[in-house]
């Protein structure tokens, strides 16, 4: 280590004590070649080509043979702990829940809505999955076609499609809401994503064929797919229990989206149905 101290003001302002730990300059060279012979003249060494060649040759045979044997047990090491964790780890399935504000969880606090209850209700069972949010209010199923390509990213393994009671509310021709639906199964097929298709039970507000042929579509498309079918949503709330009881439990106040208690109870009804998509 060197210093040189300019005078002032031309230098820079050096301490006089070094704050650093001092060390014995007294030279502590070491060589690892074979020692040389020496004679008279020390000026003029004359060295064996072969000799140093020799010595360099097993000095790197010897740090080559130690980095790899290092690399191999390194990678070994490697190997064996991607053995052993991928042993200790079930993989976790990753569910897009693709809906309206049925799934959302429109007017609910957002640990009460669907996705969370489901989530937490598969966590107490024991699955090894995980639900996202694919739900958007007011959605039509011609929304949900809209907005399929970037709910499907290359991570999602399943998907539940939660929709229709948007184009059921707004009298929709079924013929349409069936042709989107199949584009929707159409998409997740091509993308070997397995799909639990919910239904909805319309009322005979519109008429009867319209009922008939809006309740004929979910079943009819699970067929030709060949996708899991849970025939209703609400089914759960409405099983063995006075509709008005039902409604003014389960229901929030515009008499449509489910409150947390009625969330709870469709989540009891769906989730061993999607403990089998998961395990499909």
């Amino acid at each position: 280590i060197r210093r040189d101290d300019l005078p002032d003001p031309l230098g820079p302002t050096n301490p006089s004590v070094s704050p650093c730990v001092t060390f014995n300059e007294m030279s502590c060279r070491m060589s690892i070649l074979p020692a040389l012979l020496t004679n008279d003249r020390e000026t003029s060494l004359s060295v064996s080509a072969s000799v140093i060649r020799g010595a360099f040759n097993q000095i790197a045979s010897f740090t080559y043979g130690a980095f790899r044997s290092a690399r191999n047990i390194g990678m070994g090491l490697i190997l064996s702990s991607s053995v052993v964790v991928g042993a200790g780890q079930a993989e976790t399935v990753t569910i897009a829940a693709l809906g309206d504000s049925l799934t959302q969880g429109y007017g609910l606090p957002v640990e009460d809505g669907f996705v969370p209850q489901l989530q937490g209700w598969l966590n107490d069972n024991g699955a090894e999955a995980k639900v996202i949010n694919a739900g958007v209010s007011g959605d039509t199923t011609a929304g949900g076609v809209s907005r399929l390509a970037w709910t499907l990213t290359p991570d999602i393994d399943k998907m539940i499609v939660n929709l229709g009671g948007n184009d059921l509310l707004r009298g929709i021709d079924p013929a349409v809401s069936r042709a989107n639906l199949r584009e929707i199964l159409q998409t997740a097929a091509a993308q070997d994503v397995d799909v639990l298709l919910v239904g909805l039970d319309a009322p005979g507000n519109y008429g009867p064929a319209y009922e008939a042929a809006f309740d004929a579509m979910y079943p009819e498309l699970a067929s030709e797919f060949g996708v899991i079918y849970y025939p209703d949503f609400f089914a759960p709330m409405n099983d063995g229990t006075d509709l008005d009881v039902a409604r003014a439990t389960y229901l929030q106040r515009d008499g449509i989206h489910p409150s947390a208690e009625g969330v709870a109870l469709i989540v009891g009804g769906i989730g061993p149905v999607v403990l089998g998509l998961i395990a499909q």
